[in-house]
């Protein structure tokens, strides 16, 4: 399958950064990738540093993401955040059904459904996490994980939803562990990943769907991993929160 589709590159921030540590972030970012206009670039910083974070990046090409949102519009649900809300802050992305999210707040796929239809009403893109464990890949359950997972998270999208969102295969046993998919184990998980999406949709919409790689990403490693004909970027953890490392993953991938 030709790839013709634009690297998307994403910094998942997760529970890190102060405001001003958020600023000073951004600031080295633009610095480092003013010149990088040939991938899509997004920061995605916890909630308290939307708004400071959206105004410095407005004369740069990063675009702005958020960690999570609520699949509700507004209402008696305290500690959320709603669509409307981000879109505030001229937010594009979203990341949803993180696997930290389905292990610490018990997210399920129907959830994870519901928010899609959300961001996707809002005109916010969503990256949508899947990924295995590593029992669960050592019992050679892999596939039949993410086709659960596919089915149940993008099962109620139209194929216009589909082609505006973004699938990040992270595997639970490579976040934040120093463990990396081999680029060989990232390719045959993405290339599974496209079929389910030729299956629930058709041919086209999956040429056109972007799938990430998340789970350990570091500089030393990107060149290969998005090589692979199938890998489409990566949503990037620990490796984000330091301007240098998060850039020399973007320019060794192009």
């Amino acid at each position: 399958m030709d790839k013709d589709r634009k690297l998307i590159f994403a910094g998942n921030w997760k529970m890190n950064k102060t405001v001003a540590e958020a600023l000073d972030l951004v600031h080295d970012l633009k610095l480092d990738l003013a010149n990088v206009r040939e991938v899509d670039i997004v920061v995605c910083p916890p909630f308290t540093a939307l708004a400071e974070v959206s105004k410095s990046i407005l004369d740069s090409s990063i675009r702005l993401g958020a960690q999570d949102m609520s699949e509700h519009n507004f209402g008696a649900y305290t500690g959320e955040i709603a669509a409307g809300m981000l879109k505030e802050f001229s937010t594009r992305y979203v990341i949803l059904g993180h696997s930290e999210r389905r292990q610490y707040q018990k997210e399920t796929d129907a959830l994870i459904a519901q928010k899609l239809l959300a961001a996707h009403s809002a005109s916010l893109k969503p990256i949508v996490c899947v990924g295995e464990t590593l029992a669960e890949r050592e019992a050679g359950g892999t596939n039949s994980v993410l086709e659960t997972q596919v089915n149940g998270c993008l099962a109620g999208l139209s194929k216009e939803q589909m082609e505006e969102t973004i699938i990040a295969y992270e595997p639970v046993w490579a976040i934040g562990t120093g463990k990396t998919a081999t680029a060989a184990q990232a390719q045959e998980a993405h290339a599974y990943l496209r079929g389910l999406v030729v299956e629930l949709f058709d041919e086209t919409v999956a040429r056109r769907v972007r799938i990430q790689y998340g789970g350990s990403v570091k500089p030393s490693n990107a060149r290969e991993l998005m090589s692979q004909p199938d890998v489409d970027g990566a949503l990037v953890g620990g490796a984000s929160l330091e301007a240098r490392s998060f850039a020399d993953i973007i320019k060794n991938s192009i």
